[in-house]
């Protein structure tokens, strides 16, 4: 899939104030500081589409991006950031709940993975409760570049050992890496093979 054209659409608090053309939506999250908006940049070949900071937790609404007039990719809060207060983080798992299981117009949601780390229990517990839903959702590892190839799929192999302990077939896995442009273009072929089959 080449990318034409990626403009800003909207930033919602709800998912119910969300584009409502019908068109599919390709949703991306994770932990604060996975890296999500440096390869939502690196996927849409955008510097800033999505404001990338050192700072994690930036993302605090549902941001759509109209991509070549035909899907959108959302790009979603992060869970899990500590630092932000009982309150903050009640809000911000109320929107993105709201928007996971309320959504219609979600097609897939990309979940993001850091690969330098061993399995993290609250990406665990999201993943299970995607499935518990029966979410459609793939793995992102991002920042592979970090690692050297051997410890890279020491860790992706320990994390397919990990989601075997309570799953019996795992969802699609990409690797990727924004600073190098890995995986880019499975992902953009991903998305478009499951935009052809919607037909």
């Amino acid at each position: 899939m080449v990318i034409h054209d990626a403009q800003f659409v909207i930033s919602s608090v709800d998912y119910r104030q969300c584009p409502q053309d019908g068109k599919p939506e390709y949703a991306f999250i994770g932990r604060s500081n996975v890296g999500k908006s440096s390869l939502i940049n690196m996927l849409t070949n955008r510097k800033s589409l999505a404001k990338t900071s050192s700072t994690p937790g930036k993302t605090l609404l549902i941001n759509h991006f109209l991509i070549n007039n035909e899907w959108y990719l959302v790009d979603l809060p992060g869970y899990g950031y500590a630092r932000k207060g009982k309150k903050e983080r009640d809000r911000l798992k109320k929107i993105i709940e709201g928007y996971v299981l309320g959504r219609s117009q979600m097609t897939l949601l990309f979940v993001l993975i850091d690969s330098r780390h061993e399995p993290q229990k609250i990406d665990l517990a999201f993943i299970d409760r995607l499935g518990e839903n029966g979410i459609p959702f793939a793995l992102v590892f991002t920042k592979s570049d970090k690692l050297s190839a051997g410890k890279l799929q020491t860790q992706i192999e320990n994390y397919k050992q990990t989601l075997y302990e309570s799953w019996e077939e795992l969802p699609p896995i990409f690797v990727t890496s924004s600073t190098k442009g890995t995986g880019r273009e499975e992902l953009l072929d991903y998305i478009e093979q499951i935009n052809r089959s919607l037909g």
